[in-house]
Protein backbone atom coordinates (compact mmCIF):
# COMPACT_ATOMS: atom_id res chain seq x y z
CA UNK A 1 0.00 0.00 0.00
CA UNK A 2 0.84 3.27 -0.34
CA UNK A 3 1.07 5.09 2.76
CA UNK A 4 1.79 8.40 1.56
CA UNK A 5 -1.83 8.69 -0.11
CA UNK A 6 -3.79 6.95 2.99
CA UNK A 7 -5.61 9.18 5.15
CA UNK A 8 -4.36 10.65 8.33
CA UNK A 9 -6.45 8.12 11.00
CA UNK A 10 -5.31 5.17 8.54
CA UNK A 11 -1.76 5.88 8.37
CA UNK A 12 -2.32 6.61 12.57
CA UNK A 13 -3.81 3.26 12.80
CA UNK A 14 -0.94 1.94 10.40
CA UNK A 15 1.50 3.08 12.56
CA UNK A 16 -0.11 1.39 16.32
CA UNK A 17 0.07 -1.74 13.89
CA UNK A 18 3.67 -1.54 13.38
CA UNK A 19 3.26 -1.41 9.90
CA UNK A 20 4.85 1.93 8.79
CA UNK A 21 7.08 3.81 10.33
CA UNK A 22 6.59 7.91 10.95
CA UNK A 23 10.48 8.24 9.95
CA UNK A 24 9.55 6.37 6.49
CA UNK A 25 6.66 8.49 6.24
CA UNK A 26 8.32 12.03 7.23
CA UNK A 27 11.17 11.39 4.81
CA UNK A 28 8.66 10.22 1.83
CA UNK A 29 7.08 13.49 2.06
CA UNK A 30 9.62 15.19 1.89
CA UNK A 31 10.78 13.36 -0.80
CA UNK A 32 8.12 13.98 -2.57
CA UNK A 33 7.62 17.54 -2.03
CA UNK A 34 11.07 17.85 -3.30
CA UNK A 35 10.39 15.64 -6.64
CA UNK A 36 6.71 17.02 -7.40
CA UNK A 37 7.67 19.95 -9.85
CA UNK A 38 4.91 22.50 -8.52
CA UNK A 39 6.42 21.91 -4.97
CA UNK A 40 7.97 24.93 -4.95
CA UNK A 41 4.46 26.75 -5.91
CA UNK A 42 2.84 24.73 -3.00
CA UNK A 43 5.32 24.89 -0.16
CA UNK A 44 6.57 28.48 0.78
CA UNK A 45 9.21 26.06 3.21
CA UNK A 46 9.73 22.64 4.35
CA UNK A 47 11.37 22.15 7.66
CA UNK A 48 12.89 19.02 7.42
CA UNK A 49 15.39 18.99 10.28
CA UNK A 50 12.09 19.38 12.46
CA UNK A 51 10.44 17.04 10.85
CA UNK A 52 13.25 14.33 10.84
CA UNK A 53 14.00 14.49 14.66
CA UNK A 54 10.02 14.81 15.25
CA UNK A 55 9.33 11.38 13.34
CA UNK A 56 12.14 9.72 15.28
CA UNK A 57 10.57 10.63 18.77
CA UNK A 58 7.30 9.62 17.34
CA UNK A 59 8.56 6.44 16.21
CA UNK A 60 10.57 5.53 19.38
CA UNK A 61 7.52 6.05 21.06
CA UNK A 62 5.35 3.87 18.80
CA UNK A 63 8.03 0.74 19.37
CA UNK A 64 7.92 1.38 23.31
CA UNK A 65 4.20 1.81 23.12
CA UNK A 66 3.84 5.35 24.29
CA UNK A 67 2.28 7.13 21.55
CA UNK A 68 0.42 10.18 22.74
CA UNK A 69 -2.76 9.85 20.42
CA UNK A 70 -4.19 8.40 17.06
CA UNK A 71 -1.47 10.94 14.98
CA UNK A 72 1.05 10.37 17.08
CA UNK A 73 3.88 10.39 13.84
CA UNK A 74 1.77 11.90 11.24
CA UNK A 75 2.75 14.60 9.28
CA UNK A 76 0.61 17.60 8.89
CA UNK A 77 1.41 20.58 6.71
CA UNK A 78 0.89 24.30 8.03
CA UNK A 79 -0.09 27.66 6.56
CA UNK A 80 2.39 30.22 6.63
CA UNK A 81 0.40 32.70 8.92
CA UNK A 82 0.81 30.19 11.36
CA UNK A 83 3.99 30.89 13.66
CA UNK A 84 6.65 28.33 13.39
CA UNK A 85 9.52 28.67 16.02
CA UNK A 86 12.70 29.75 14.50
CA UNK A 87 10.81 29.58 10.73
CA UNK A 88 9.97 32.31 8.37
CA UNK A 89 6.08 32.97 9.05
CA UNK A 90 5.32 35.89 5.87
CA UNK A 91 1.54 35.18 5.24
CA UNK A 92 2.54 35.20 1.59
CA UNK A 93 3.35 38.77 1.61
CA UNK A 94 6.49 40.93 0.72
CA UNK A 95 5.77 42.85 3.84
CA UNK A 96 6.73 40.46 6.05
CA UNK A 97 9.82 38.82 4.65
CA UNK A 98 12.03 37.48 6.97
CA UNK A 99 10.10 37.67 9.26
CA UNK A 100 10.91 34.53 11.86
CA UNK A 101 8.89 34.30 15.02
CA UNK A 102 10.47 32.91 18.41
CA UNK A 103 7.57 30.68 19.30
CA UNK A 104 5.36 28.33 17.93
CA UNK A 105 1.57 29.35 17.69
CA UNK A 106 -0.24 27.76 20.30
CA UNK A 107 -2.03 24.75 18.27
CA UNK A 108 0.93 24.46 16.35
CA UNK A 109 2.54 23.75 19.82
CA UNK A 110 -0.60 21.89 21.24
CA UNK A 111 -0.29 19.38 17.88
CA UNK A 112 3.65 18.76 18.39
CA UNK A 113 3.18 17.83 22.51
CA UNK A 114 1.07 15.04 21.01
CA UNK A 115 2.97 14.04 18.18
CA UNK A 116 1.97 15.75 15.19
CA UNK A 117 5.11 16.10 12.97
CA UNK A 118 5.49 19.93 11.40
CA UNK A 119 6.52 19.03 7.72
CA UNK A 120 6.70 22.79 6.54
CA UNK A 121 4.67 25.97 5.65
CA UNK A 122 2.40 26.52 2.80
CA UNK A 123 1.84 29.11 0.11
CA UNK A 124 -1.14 31.45 0.67
CA UNK A 125 -3.06 34.27 -0.48
CA UNK A 126 -1.12 37.68 0.55
CA UNK A 127 -2.30 38.06 4.03
CA UNK A 128 -4.92 36.05 3.38
CA UNK A 129 -7.28 38.40 1.44
CA UNK A 130 -8.81 36.57 -1.07
CA UNK A 131 -10.62 33.51 -1.87
CA UNK A 132 -9.12 32.84 -5.87
CA UNK A 133 -5.39 32.04 -4.36
CA UNK A 134 -3.73 34.08 -6.79
CA UNK A 135 -0.69 35.31 -5.28
CA UNK A 136 1.82 36.91 -8.32
CA UNK A 137 4.19 38.57 -5.81
CA UNK A 138 5.24 35.11 -3.89
CA UNK A 139 3.70 32.17 -5.36
CA UNK A 140 0.45 31.25 -7.08
CA UNK A 141 -0.47 28.00 -6.20
CA UNK A 142 -1.87 25.60 -8.76
CA UNK A 143 -5.08 24.35 -8.85
CA UNK A 144 -4.84 20.15 -8.28
CA UNK A 145 -7.17 19.12 -10.99
CA UNK A 146 -5.69 21.75 -13.54
CA UNK A 147 -2.33 23.96 -13.22
CA UNK A 148 -4.17 26.52 -15.28
CA UNK A 149 -6.33 27.32 -12.90
CA UNK A 150 -6.13 29.13 -9.42
CA UNK A 151 -6.67 26.70 -6.21
CA UNK A 152 -8.76 28.83 -4.42
CA UNK A 153 -7.74 30.90 -0.67
CA UNK A 154 -6.53 31.70 0.78
CA UNK A 155 -5.28 28.22 2.25
CA UNK A 156 -4.78 26.44 -0.98
CA UNK A 157 -1.45 25.52 -0.85
CA UNK A 158 -2.39 23.35 2.79
CA UNK A 159 -5.52 21.83 -0.16
CA UNK A 160 -3.34 20.92 -2.65
CA UNK A 161 -0.45 19.91 -0.38
CA UNK A 162 -2.88 17.35 0.87
CA UNK A 163 -4.73 16.71 -2.57
CA UNK A 164 -1.33 15.97 -4.56
CA UNK A 165 -0.13 13.63 -1.75
CA UNK A 166 2.33 16.35 -0.37
CA UNK A 167 0.76 15.52 3.33
CA UNK A 168 -1.13 13.62 5.29
CA UNK A 169 -3.47 16.33 5.78
CA UNK A 170 -2.98 20.58 6.34
CA UNK A 171 -4.32 23.17 8.56
CA UNK A 172 -5.24 26.17 7.17
CA UNK A 173 -7.61 29.69 8.81
CA UNK A 174 -10.50 30.85 7.25
CA UNK A 175 -11.95 34.37 7.87
CA UNK A 176 -14.47 34.14 4.29
CA UNK A 177 -14.61 30.65 3.08
CA UNK A 178 -10.62 30.16 3.17
CA UNK A 179 -10.21 26.13 4.12
CA UNK A 180 -13.57 25.15 2.57
CA UNK A 181 -13.74 27.51 -1.00
CA UNK A 182 -9.98 25.68 -2.10
CA UNK A 183 -11.23 22.14 -0.03
CA UNK A 184 -13.93 22.53 -2.63
CA UNK A 185 -12.01 23.49 -5.92
CA UNK A 186 -9.35 20.23 -5.00
CA UNK A 187 -11.41 17.70 -3.95
CA UNK A 188 -11.11 17.26 -0.47
CA UNK A 189 -12.31 18.14 3.03
CA UNK A 190 -12.26 21.07 4.77
CA UNK A 191 -13.45 21.75 8.37
CA UNK A 192 -13.97 25.71 9.41
CA UNK A 193 -15.28 25.53 13.32
CA UNK A 194 -16.86 28.08 15.26
CA UNK A 195 -14.79 30.78 16.36
CA UNK A 196 -13.07 30.52 19.08
CA UNK A 197 -13.00 26.97 19.56
CA UNK A 198 -9.34 27.06 18.95
CA UNK A 199 -6.55 29.16 20.62
CA UNK A 200 -5.09 31.68 17.93
CA UNK A 201 -2.09 32.96 19.71
CA UNK A 202 0.69 32.95 17.40
CA UNK A 203 -1.78 33.50 14.29
CA UNK A 204 -1.49 36.48 11.54
CA UNK A 205 -4.58 38.03 11.92
CA UNK A 206 -7.16 39.31 9.37
CA UNK A 207 -10.53 40.16 10.66
CA UNK A 208 -10.39 38.88 14.38
CA UNK A 209 -13.80 37.91 15.33
CA UNK A 210 -14.01 35.86 12.45
CA UNK A 211 -10.55 34.62 11.76
CA UNK A 212 -10.38 30.78 13.00
CA UNK A 213 -7.93 27.72 12.05
CA UNK A 214 -8.80 24.49 11.05
CA UNK A 215 -7.73 21.23 9.08
CA UNK A 216 -7.99 20.09 5.54
CA UNK A 217 -7.73 16.46 4.98
CA UNK A 218 -8.67 13.43 2.98
CA UNK A 219 -11.78 12.59 5.33
CA UNK A 220 -13.89 14.26 7.92
CA UNK A 221 -12.90 11.40 10.30
CA UNK A 222 -9.26 12.93 9.56
CA UNK A 223 -10.66 16.34 10.17
CA UNK A 224 -12.10 15.35 13.40
CA UNK A 225 -9.27 13.91 14.76
CA UNK A 226 -6.99 16.82 13.90
CA UNK A 227 -9.83 19.04 15.46
CA UNK A 228 -9.90 17.19 18.86
CA UNK A 229 -5.39 17.39 18.25
CA UNK A 230 -5.06 21.42 17.80
CA UNK A 231 -7.29 21.64 20.94
CA UNK A 232 -5.50 19.10 22.88
CA UNK A 233 -9.01 17.16 23.38
CA UNK A 234 -10.33 14.05 22.53
CA UNK A 235 -11.52 13.88 19.08
CA UNK A 236 -15.33 13.83 18.76
CA UNK A 237 -17.04 10.23 19.09
CA UNK A 238 -18.14 9.47 15.53
CA UNK A 239 -18.81 5.35 15.54
CA UNK A 240 -22.35 4.78 14.64
CA UNK A 241 -23.30 7.98 12.82
CA UNK A 242 -26.41 7.36 9.83
CA UNK A 243 -27.77 9.62 7.47
CA UNK A 244 -31.23 8.15 8.46
CA UNK A 245 -33.31 10.15 9.97
CA UNK A 246 -31.41 12.99 9.42
CA UNK A 247 -33.12 16.79 9.20
CA UNK A 248 -31.11 19.22 6.87
CA UNK A 249 -32.37 22.52 5.12
CA UNK A 250 -31.11 23.54 1.82
CA UNK A 251 -30.50 26.87 1.69
CA UNK A 252 -32.06 28.54 -1.21
CA UNK A 253 -31.76 31.75 -2.40
CA UNK A 254 -28.67 33.84 -2.61
CA UNK A 255 -26.42 30.59 -2.35
CA UNK A 256 -27.63 29.88 -6.10
CA UNK A 257 -27.46 32.79 -7.51
CA UNK A 258 -25.17 33.84 -10.74
CA UNK A 259 -24.07 30.01 -9.84
CA UNK A 260 -22.81 27.97 -12.66
CA UNK A 261 -24.46 24.61 -13.89
CA UNK A 262 -21.78 22.47 -12.39
CA UNK A 263 -21.64 23.48 -8.68
CA UNK A 264 -25.25 23.05 -8.67
CA UNK A 265 -25.56 20.22 -10.30
CA UNK A 266 -22.86 18.36 -7.97
CA UNK A 267 -24.74 19.64 -5.27
CA UNK A 268 -28.37 19.05 -6.52
CA UNK A 269 -26.81 15.08 -7.29
CA UNK A 270 -25.83 14.82 -3.89
CA UNK A 271 -29.10 15.66 -2.44
CA UNK A 272 -30.64 13.40 -4.15
CA UNK A 273 -28.75 10.71 -2.56
CA UNK A 274 -29.03 12.10 0.61
CA UNK A 275 -32.81 11.88 0.43
CA UNK A 276 -32.12 8.29 -0.64
CA UNK A 277 -30.35 7.47 2.19
CA UNK A 278 -33.29 8.35 4.66
CA UNK A 279 -32.65 11.74 4.91
CA UNK A 280 -35.51 14.40 5.16
CA UNK A 281 -34.76 17.48 2.96
CA UNK A 282 -36.45 21.14 3.58
CA UNK A 283 -35.83 24.26 1.61
CA UNK A 284 -36.24 27.74 2.67
CA UNK A 285 -34.23 31.17 1.87
CA UNK A 286 -34.23 33.21 5.10
CA UNK A 287 -34.18 36.97 4.51
CA UNK A 288 -31.29 36.63 6.93
CA UNK A 289 -29.05 35.51 5.36
CA UNK A 290 -29.32 38.10 2.15
CA UNK A 291 -29.18 40.98 5.23
CA UNK A 292 -26.02 39.96 6.47
CA UNK A 293 -24.09 39.56 2.93
CA UNK A 294 -24.96 43.30 2.27
CA UNK A 295 -22.86 44.11 5.78
CA UNK A 296 -19.77 42.08 4.69
CA UNK A 297 -18.13 45.29 3.29
CA UNK A 298 -18.36 47.33 6.19
CA UNK A 299 -17.66 44.71 8.72
CA UNK A 300 -14.63 42.47 7.04
CA UNK A 301 -12.51 45.00 4.53
CA UNK A 302 -12.31 47.80 7.55
CA UNK A 303 -11.10 45.97 10.17
CA UNK A 304 -8.67 44.10 7.80
CA UNK A 305 -7.56 47.75 7.21
CA UNK A 306 -7.46 48.44 10.55
CA UNK A 307 -5.29 45.77 11.72
CA UNK A 308 -2.81 46.34 8.67
CA UNK A 309 -3.29 49.90 7.67
CA UNK A 310 0.63 50.97 9.46
CA UNK A 311 2.30 48.29 7.39
CA UNK A 312 0.82 48.46 4.21
CA UNK A 313 0.60 52.26 4.03
CA UNK A 314 4.74 52.25 5.07
CA UNK A 315 4.83 50.28 1.56
CA UNK A 316 2.23 49.67 -0.70
CA UNK A 317 4.27 49.44 -3.65
CA UNK A 318 5.17 45.91 -2.36
CA UNK A 319 1.57 44.02 -2.58
CA UNK A 320 -0.30 42.70 -4.97
CA UNK A 321 -2.89 45.97 -6.55
CA UNK A 322 -6.07 43.75 -6.40
CA UNK A 323 -5.19 43.17 -2.77
CA UNK A 324 -3.93 46.81 -1.99
CA UNK A 325 -7.48 47.72 -3.18
CA UNK A 326 -9.38 45.08 -1.19
CA UNK A 327 -7.78 46.42 2.09
CA UNK A 328 -8.53 50.23 1.33
CA UNK A 329 -11.84 49.83 0.62
CA UNK A 330 -11.87 49.35 4.44
CA UNK A 331 -10.33 52.95 5.21
CA UNK A 332 -13.73 55.02 4.29
CA UNK A 333 -15.75 52.77 6.99
CA UNK A 334 -16.37 54.96 9.71
CA UNK A 335 -16.42 53.64 13.58
CA UNK A 336 -20.34 54.65 12.99
CA UNK A 337 -20.62 52.42 10.90
CA UNK A 338 -18.77 49.51 11.98
CA UNK A 339 -20.37 49.49 15.69
CA UNK A 340 -23.95 49.40 14.03
CA UNK A 341 -23.04 47.10 11.34
CA UNK A 342 -21.81 44.60 14.29
CA UNK A 343 -25.15 45.55 16.39
CA UNK A 344 -27.21 44.52 13.29
CA UNK A 345 -25.47 41.44 12.52
CA UNK A 346 -25.99 40.41 16.14
CA UNK A 347 -29.91 40.36 15.79
CA UNK A 348 -29.62 38.76 12.30
CA UNK A 349 -27.54 35.78 13.67
CA UNK A 350 -31.06 35.58 16.41
CA UNK A 351 -33.23 35.09 13.46
CA UNK A 352 -30.62 32.79 12.04
CA UNK A 353 -30.68 30.65 14.73
CA UNK A 354 -34.27 30.80 14.97
CA UNK A 355 -34.61 29.26 11.62
CA UNK A 356 -31.84 26.83 11.96
CA UNK A 357 -32.69 25.52 15.30
CA UNK A 358 -35.34 22.53 13.91
CA UNK A 359 -32.58 20.99 11.67
CA UNK A 360 -29.83 18.92 11.84
CA UNK A 361 -27.34 21.38 9.58
CA UNK A 362 -28.39 23.39 6.55
CA UNK A 363 -26.77 22.54 3.56
CA UNK A 364 -25.67 24.51 0.37
CA UNK A 365 -22.88 24.35 -2.35
CA UNK A 366 -19.88 25.71 -1.35
CA UNK A 367 -18.84 27.66 -4.59
CA UNK A 368 -21.10 28.91 -6.88
CA UNK A 369 -18.62 29.00 -9.56
CA UNK A 370 -15.51 26.61 -10.27
CA UNK A 371 -11.81 27.76 -10.35
CA UNK A 372 -11.15 30.38 -12.40
CA UNK A 373 -8.14 30.78 -15.19
CA UNK A 374 -4.64 32.06 -13.31
CA UNK A 375 -4.02 33.89 -16.32
CA UNK A 376 -7.03 35.77 -16.80
CA UNK A 377 -6.93 37.06 -13.21
CA UNK A 378 -4.02 37.96 -13.71
CA UNK A 379 -4.79 40.00 -16.96
CA UNK A 380 -8.32 41.53 -15.81
CA UNK A 381 -8.39 43.46 -12.90
CA UNK A 382 -12.24 43.32 -12.65
CA UNK A 383 -12.31 40.02 -13.47
CA UNK A 384 -10.18 39.26 -10.32
CA UNK A 385 -12.44 41.56 -8.44
CA UNK A 386 -15.91 39.85 -9.63
CA UNK A 387 -14.87 36.55 -9.30
CA UNK A 388 -13.38 36.53 -6.11
CA UNK A 389 -16.84 37.96 -4.60
CA UNK A 390 -18.78 35.04 -6.23
CA UNK A 391 -15.99 32.51 -5.09
CA UNK A 392 -16.47 33.53 -1.20
CA UNK A 393 -20.65 34.33 -1.24
CA UNK A 394 -21.76 31.00 -0.24
CA UNK A 395 -18.87 30.31 2.56
CA UNK A 396 -19.30 33.57 4.12
CA UNK A 397 -22.55 33.03 4.91
CA UNK A 398 -20.79 30.90 7.81
CA UNK A 399 -18.64 33.35 8.70
CA UNK A 400 -20.53 36.13 9.18
CA UNK A 401 -23.31 33.79 11.49
CA UNK A 402 -20.59 32.97 12.96
CA UNK A 403 -21.22 29.14 12.23
CA UNK A 404 -19.03 25.59 12.26
CA UNK A 405 -18.98 24.49 8.60
CA UNK A 406 -17.83 21.81 6.45
CA UNK A 407 -17.15 21.27 2.52
CA UNK A 408 -17.33 17.70 1.44
CA UNK A 409 -16.36 17.07 -2.11
CA UNK A 410 -19.00 15.91 -4.43
CA UNK A 411 -19.20 13.15 -7.34
CA UNK A 412 -18.31 16.11 -9.85
CA UNK A 413 -14.41 17.55 -10.04
CA UNK A 414 -14.46 21.05 -7.67
CA UNK A 415 -17.61 20.82 -6.84
CA UNK A 416 -18.16 20.68 -2.58
CA UNK A 417 -21.30 20.34 -0.64
CA UNK A 418 -21.38 22.05 2.42
CA UNK A 419 -22.91 21.21 5.69
CA UNK A 420 -23.13 24.29 8.28
CA UNK A 421 -24.26 23.56 12.27
CA UNK A 422 -24.97 25.80 14.81
CA UNK A 423 -22.49 28.16 16.75
CA UNK A 424 -20.74 26.18 19.20
CA UNK A 425 -22.13 22.76 17.49
CA UNK A 426 -18.59 21.79 16.39
CA UNK A 427 -18.77 18.25 17.56
CA UNK A 428 -22.19 17.33 16.65
CA UNK A 429 -21.79 19.20 12.99
CA UNK A 430 -18.51 17.01 12.63
CA UNK A 431 -20.76 13.92 13.61
CA UNK A 432 -23.16 14.72 10.87
CA UNK A 433 -20.91 15.66 8.16
CA UNK A 434 -19.65 11.86 8.37
CA UNK A 435 -23.09 10.19 8.15
CA UNK A 436 -23.41 12.49 4.75
CA UNK A 437 -19.96 11.78 3.89
CA UNK A 438 -20.62 7.41 4.46
CA UNK A 439 -24.05 8.30 2.62
CA UNK A 440 -22.41 10.08 -0.49
CA UNK A 441 -19.83 6.97 -0.74
CA UNK A 442 -22.34 4.42 -0.87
Amino acid sequence: MDWLKASATEQGRAIMAGLVSPIDLAEGYLDAIERAPLGPRIFARTTPDRARAEAIAAHDRARAGLRRSLLDGVTLAWKDNIDSAGVATEAGSMLLEGRIPDRDAALLETATLQGAICLGKTHMTELAFSGLGLNPTVATVPNAYDADLVAGGSSGGSAVAVAMGLAAAAIGSDTGGSIRLPAAWNGIVGFKPTPSAVDMTGILPLCRRFDVVGPMARTVEDCAEIFGLLRGHPAPDLRGASARGLRLMVLDGLPFEDAREEPVAGFEEAVQRLAAAGVSITRAAPPCVTDAAALSPTLFASEAYGLWRDQIEAAPELMYPPILERFRGGREVSAADYVAGWERLFHLRQDWAATAAPFDAVILPTAPTLPPEIARLEEDAAYFAAQNLLALRNTRIGNSMGLPAISLPTARPACGLMLMGPAGGDLRLLRVAQAVEMALRD
